[in-house]
């Protein structure tokens, strides 16, 4: 079932001063959506997703998850964590174990499974994010940042979760490894038809990936569509201190200077279908 939030507000006090972080959200997340979450720095995307899994308790507001409300006294919270899988941004806060095979057997362990099958979950987790073998026995600690991200991702992955959030996965890597990490998640998202939440900076990740975009600004939802819908609004977003893909300005400029091409494009692969077409167009009329 769908995760429900309705209404959610979420304060923070320092030092006897109170500060809103999150302003009367309402949303539902359907089984099976890649969703992804954009927003300046300071928008709310990271306090909103660690309610989604118990981490953070709802100062009003309520959140449900397979129907249940998450802040009943009885819910169990141990149980949602291990079917809403988070992977914070700092991959590092999650390893902790003296080799990676063993970080990434923490969880289907913690769960209570049969030692064999704990043990295959593992193996099969870190083939999925791209973990080589040789890698498997060595210290977490030793491993590059995107190696640590791959890993910390893994260890989610083996709970074999219904929800998986991703808080900026892609931060620090270089483009290849970036597309590598979110092509596979795409995958993974088809093939065991999961939930996954994309925190990112990323427009171009977003407009390639995401079916789905939530857009936040001072602790609200302001723009909620697919991803043309809410990149169709290039001034609001810049407003925010946003943009929409470098691909979408280029076709812009385009339309501007004659040429015969939609400028509501976010790919780059829509763009090549686009300019091939506007020459196509112009070869026929001559």
């Amino acid at each position: 079932m769908a995760i429900i939030v309705n209404k959610l507000n979420y304060n923070y006090n320092d030092g006897g001063k109170t500060t809103q972080v999150l302003k009367d959200i309402s949303v539902v997340i359907p089984d099976g959506q890649f969703l992804g979450i954009i927003g300046h720095t300071g928008s709310g995307k990271s306090t909103f997703v660690q309610h989604l899994n118990g981490l953070l308790k709802a100062g009003s507001g309520t959140v449900y998850y397979n129907g249940e409300d998450i802040s009943d006294k009885d819910y169990d919270l141990k149980k949602l964590r291990s079917k809403v899988g988070l992977v914070f941004q700092y991959p590092e806060h999650q390893l902790f174990e003296v080799d990676v095979f063993k970080d990434v057997c923490f969880g289907p362990r913690n769960l209570g499974l049969e030692e064999k099958k704990v043990q295959l979950r593992a193996f099969a987790a870190l083939k999925q994010v791209g973990v080589p073998e040789e890698l498997f026995y060595a210290s977490p600690f030793e491993l590059s940042g995107g190696q640590k991200r791959r890993v910390a991702i893994a260890g989610v992955l083996a709970m074999e979760p219904e929800v998986l959030i991703l808080d900026e996965p892609t931060a620090g890597l270089d483009p290849k490894g970036r597309d590598e990490l979110l092509e596979q998640l795409a995958k993974l998202q088809k093939e065991r038809e999961i939930t996954i939440i994309l925190v990112s900076h990323s427009m171009e990740d977003m407009a390639n990936y995401a079916e789905r975009i939530l857009v936040m600004d001072q602790g609200s939802i302001v723009l909620d569509g697919t991803p043309k819908e809410v990149f169709a609004h290039d001034k609001e977003l810049e407003e925010m201190g946003l943009a929409s893909p470098q691909v979408t300005y280029i076709m812009k400029e385009l339309k501007k200077r004659g040429f015969s091409v939609e400028e509501k494009v976010t790919t780059i692969e829509e763009a090549k279908k686009e300019i091939l077409n506007s020459f196509k167009r112009k070869v026929a009329g001559c």
